[in-house]
């Protein structure tokens, strides 16, 4: 009589057990997606066709955001548009000692990272793209300037953000 319920008992504990250690493991990658997807301190610098929400480097655990040579980060900007536009195109320069150096990014067209065109004044959108940092970049601390350019060539947004490239 009792070895039915003993058995009973012990499926529930491992039920028990399965839902603890599943509960667990989903805690964890949030904690861990958390970590990953700090908000990035930046500065506005012109913004004049959008208003900027909110910069995700990842992975950039402290700043200035450390970038490895050789390595690709992500970077999420959270904009509302203050106008409509066909096209978008993203502009990127790597600030040295006062002088804006391009930086190349594998897709520059707005359009084709993360936002569906066209764009509509008072949307908010989530510009994503990848920025790849080439072995024979020299290990420096800049600043990189990020712009999203409107059909009219006007700044969506326009940030601001320091790096330090690393080996």
């Amino acid at each position: 009589m009792y070895s039915g319920l003993e058995r009973s008992g012990s499926r529930l504990k491992h039920k028990i057990r399965n839902m603890d250690v599943r509960t667990g493991l989903i805690v964890l990658l949030c904690l861990m997606g958390v970590s990953w997807a700090q908000p990035v301190k930046y500065l506005d610098c012109g913004s004049v066709s959008g208003k900027v929400t909110g910069v995700d480097i990842n992975p950039c655990p402290s700043q200035p955001c450390q970038l490895h040579k050789g390595d690709s980060y992500s970077v999420n900007v959270t904009f509302i548009s203050n106008v409509d536009s066909d096209t978008s195109t993203a502009v990127v320069h790597g600030i040295v000692a006062g002088v804006p150096l391009p930086f190349p990014i594998p897709v520059p067209d707005g359009c084709r990272s993360g936002i569906q065109c066209p764009i509509t004044k008072g949307q908010t959108y989530n510009y994503q793209a990848s920025l790849p940092v080439k072995s024979e970049y020299p290990s420096i601390k800049c600043v990189v300037e990020w712009e999203l350019r409107d059909k009219d060539n006007k700044d969506l947004f326009c940030i601001k953000f320091p790096v330090q490239i690393v080996s």
